[in-house]
């Protein structure tokens, strides 16, 4: 038997002012973006804004549903979106917030299994990193150089060439 470990790093800033100019004004857009999500039922608003290597920016807020699920996350109604309208511009930086209308919204979260997986799928489809920015709407700030480092022993296209 051999023991391995999977680790990986991120930065950690006290707020929004420790970021550069760019990655905070892509958090408040995310921030912003909140105010657009569809969420009667669990009342927690999702943002998400994507920078692409071209300078475009598009947006997705979570979108719920009576029938639970098919709703849609932040997250992927902004891939979806990118992938809609610019199909062969890469991703450079994805922002995520949140406003939880039932608690706090000070800390960041992490995009959700699924998001995750589909994030992976992204960087293997355009083969290379996707940078995340994750924070609430005040509070402490994630800054993740690879959304992989999120999903580790994910599951991807490689493995059905294998």
């Amino acid at each position: 038997m051999e023991k391995q470990q999977h680790h990986f790093d991120y930065l950690v800033y006290n707020d929004i002012t420790g970021l550069d100019e760019n990655d905070a004004w892509l958090l408040k857009e995310a921030r912003e973006v909140t105010h657009h999500a569809y969420a009667p039922y669990s009342h927690f608003q999702v943002g998400a804004v994507i920078r692409l290597v071209n300078g475009e920016i598009v947006a997705g807020s979570n979108q719920e549903n009576a029938s639970f699920p098919v709703g849609l996350c932040a997250e992927r109604v902004a891939l979806s979106a990118v992938s809609a309208t610019y199909p062969d511009v890469a991703i450079d930086t994805i922002a995520v917030s949140y406003n939880n209308l039932n608690g706090d919204s000070s800390r960041p979260i992490s995009p959700c299994g699924i998001c995750r997986q589909t994030l992976a799928e992204y960087e293997y489809r355009q083969d290379r990193p996707i940078r995340l920015i994750l924070g609430g709407l005040s509070g402490k700030v994630y800054v993740i150089d690879k959304a992989n480092d999120l999903l580790p022993l994910g599951f991807s296209a490689s493995d059905m060439n294998e």
